[in-house]
């Protein structure tokens, strides 16, 4: 039986200025620029096969076939590669994740990245990294910067050209950690797509997106002198930002649970003892706690003993999506199918 088929993996990754809302939401083009660490222990693994014999896109993300609004958004994406190679091919893809799948760990951000790739390279599309992202930007705006490793940043730009990511640095730039605190592994109420949505309904939208140029300005300094606690200080503070945008929408959208404050607090009290301590939090209850590799033991025997923890995944930066099988191999990290 005919067919062309690609395997890809890619990361998640941990904005550290956030994405929240958009300037075009059919394009998900971000209403602000974003800088992101790629988390290398949170892996998707994602295989397309494109057939003729296939009547309808079949769609199975951790051995549950998907239906439904999820369903029609992955084969929109499909939908997107078909017309690049102009085949009427139906795929059959199946992806896996080794975290929570939508628990707010960006499993949409690693879950479109790899099919992206997996699918370009089944298809055997010869397209640069800053075009796979601004492909995969259209399924899910943090998609976009999984594609690349280390320390990136997606553009909001006011087109669907100008909206792309782009590696600042590689992961071996600078070895921060990020210990991902799971403290519920249940899938959120309201997916981030349907937030983003709500995002210009809060009186506090505009104020925030005008103010994020001068953070994305810190942390750029930041990563630039590798100064842990600027770069703390703004991931910390655009957290609290984003969520008061969630918190002030109509209808308000409140991701946190009582665990998650405490965990807030218990960072606060980390710093207190004058441990390099910050927490960031993306639309989810589990906390991103942000430090450096010499202070993970320390701060991990605390979580482990804590009940309300389930799970700490220690991550430190990786690598960006690559091909891992199939028709075609290559990387976005190196050069594109050449």
């Amino acid at each position: 039986m005919e067919e062309r088929s690609g395997v890809a993996e890619a990361r998640a990754n941990i904005a550290l200025t956030k994405y929240w809302g958009n300037a075009d939401a059919d394009l998900r083009i971000p209403a602000n620029d974003s800088i992101s660490l790629t988390l290398d222990r949170t892996r998707t693994v994602t295989t397309v096969s494109f057939r003729p014999d296939l009547e309808r896109d079949e769609v199975e993300v951790d051995g549950h076939p998907l239906s439904g609004s999820a369903r029609e958004r992955v084969v929109r994406h499909l939908d997107l590669f078909r017309r690049l190679a102009g085949t009427p091919w139906r795929a059959r893809m199946v992806s896996r994740n080794n975290f929570p799948t939508g628990a707010g760990i960006a499993s949409s951000a690693s879950g479109f990245a790899a099919l992206t790739v997996a699918s370009a390279a089944a298809l055997g599309l010869d397209l640069s990294g800053r075009d796979l992202s601004r492909l995969a930007r259209q399924g899910s705006g943090s998609a976009a910067r999984s594609l690349f490793g280390g320390f990136v940043c997606l553009h909001s730009g006011v087109s669907d050209e100008e909206a792309f990511a782009e590696s600042l640095y590689a992961p071996d730039w600078w070895e921060i950690c990020d210990l991902v605190v799971l403290l519920s592994q249940a899938e959120k109420r309201v997916s981030s797509s349907a937030g983003h949505r709500l995002a210009e309904t809060s009186p506090l939208h505009r104020a925030r997106v005008a103010y994020v140029a001068d953070l994305n300005r810190r942390l750029l300094a930041a990563l630039a002198e590798r100064d842990f606690v600027a770069l703390g200080e703004v991931a910390e503070r655009d957290a609290l930002l984003m969520h008061a945008v969630m918190m002030t929408s109509s209808p308000a959208l409140l991701y946190w649970l009582p665990e998650t404050v405490a965990m807030m607090r218990r960072v606060y009290r980390w710093r207190e003892e004058g441990l390099p301590v910050y927490f960031t939090i993306d639309a989810g209850p589990n906390v991103h706690v942000l430090t450096l590799p010499e202070y993970v033991g320390r701060l991990l025997a605390d979580l482990q003993a804590d009940p309300a923890v389930h799970e700490v995944l220690v991550c430190r930066p990786g690598a960006g999506a690559r091909v891992v099988g199939g028709s075609v191999g290559g990387s976005v990290d190196g050069q594109w199918f050449r």
